[in-house]
């Protein structure tokens, strides 16, 4: 069915875009993304009728290959802004660059708070506001954990029993404390560590849209290494479709299409970021009070919204809490749906989605 679709776009000579990343060796597959919480999403664009467009460009950051495209209205120095912007905001929000707001916070465990830029201390708010909402299920202090497994590294392993327990008092986030007078930020014990992984590419994307709006650019696609962003709508008024990644699949495998208006689609799932050991997977989903991989009885939660900050912390803690404390939290929430994709190869969407299962490997459940 994939590339029945892909033939049909290549028929329309209309823009395309696919992901693909060869499986490394020793069972090792490692998305180049690879933060919070990313995601990750096969998109294609359908378009009725043929148009042109302004390249769309390229860049490595955020761990990730990002691509914007602003259709015809694509003009250099916007893209220059957006690749500037979206580097600022790495550049605090990293904990693999020393110099950042992140790693300061880090190196002062324990001792002393640290005074932030005040996008920095805005997002880590927002960061604890999701993980009260969630009940700790999105945790941002993870970062011990993460290290721990190195699932984003060379030598990805499982840990033992007992460091896994050693670590796992160094994760909680209500050992944050915030002065929002001096924006400090204080974790309260040496080792604990802030990993923005889960919700800066989201940041990241919506201040992206904000740089395309601003320069009054009407239709646009931000794909930050999958979080994806749409910015318009198409020509003919027909909503957008953007197929949904087979968590079971090579990258590029779909199982069906969603079909939205301007909106933020962000992915968390078993396929990202995994490792194999002893024939047994591995992904980064982390379960924090358990220090081990979530096991939800979930491959994928796909979220739909308008801020894609909120998608990108969402899909992590729903996938980490489950499908039916997700879909409680979910039902709290304004114009926010989900797709969720079970182990037992079901899929599952909220009232407000309109989805078509285009695979027949899978079905889809009222």
């Amino acid at each position: 069915m994939a590339a029945t679709l892909k033939n049909f776009l290549n028929a329309l000579d209309c823009r395309q875009i696919f992901y693909h990343e060869p499986h490394k060796p020793h069972e090792l597959v490692l998305r180049k993304r690879t933060l919070v919480r990313f995601f990750l999403i096969f998109l294609f664009l359908t378009l009725t009728g043929c148009e042109q467009t302004q390249p769309s460009r390229s860049e490595f950051a955020l761990g990730t290959v990002c691509t914007i495209t602003l259709y015809e209205q694509g003009d250099k120095t916007v893209y220059n802004n957006i690749f500037s912007r979206i580097r600022e905001i790495e550049n605090l929000m990293s904990v693999n660059i020393p110099s950042s707001d992140i790693s300061r916070i880090n190196a002062a465990a324990g001792i002393e708070p640290v005074q932030v830029q005040k996008e920095t201390f805005n997002v880590i708010e927002r960061a604890l506001y999701f993980a009260r909402l969630s009940g700790g299920a999105f945790d941002p202090t993870i970062g011990p954990i993460v290290s721990l497994w190195n699932i984003n590294g060379d030598n990805p392993q499982v840990p033992s029993r007992e460091k896994i327990d050693a670590s796992l008092p160094l994760v909680n986030w209500r050992n944050i404390e915030l002065d929002a007078e001096k924006r400090g930020v204080y974790l309260t014990r040496r080792g604990m560590t802030l990993d923005l992984g889960a919700i800066a590419k989201g940041y990241a994307a919506d201040e992206a849209a904000v740089i395309i709006k601003n320069a009054g650019i009407s239709r646009a696609l931000i794909d930050l290494g999958g979080n994806i962003l749409i910015i318009g709508e198409k020509p003919d008024k027909k909503p957008w479709s953007v197929g949904i990644q087979n968590p079971l699949d090579n990258r590029g495998s779909v199982i069906g299409v969603l079909h939205t208006a301007e909106k933020t689609i962000v992915t968390s799932g078993v396929y990202e970021r995994f490792f194999k050991e002893n024939d047994r997977r591995y992904h980064h989903l982390f379960d924090p009070s358990q220090g081990y991989p979530a096991q939800t009885g979930l491959l994928s939660v796909t979220l739909v919204t308008g801020v894609s900050m909120d998608a990108d912390a969402l899909s992590t803690a729903i996938f980490v809490l489950g499908y039916a404390k997700g879909l409680s939290l979910l039902k709290t929430l304004p114009d926010t749906e989900a797709i969720f994709v079970f182990e037992d190869k079901s899929v599952r969407t909220t009232s407000g989605i309109n989805f078509t299962l285009t695979d027949d490997s899978f079905r889809l459940q009222p």
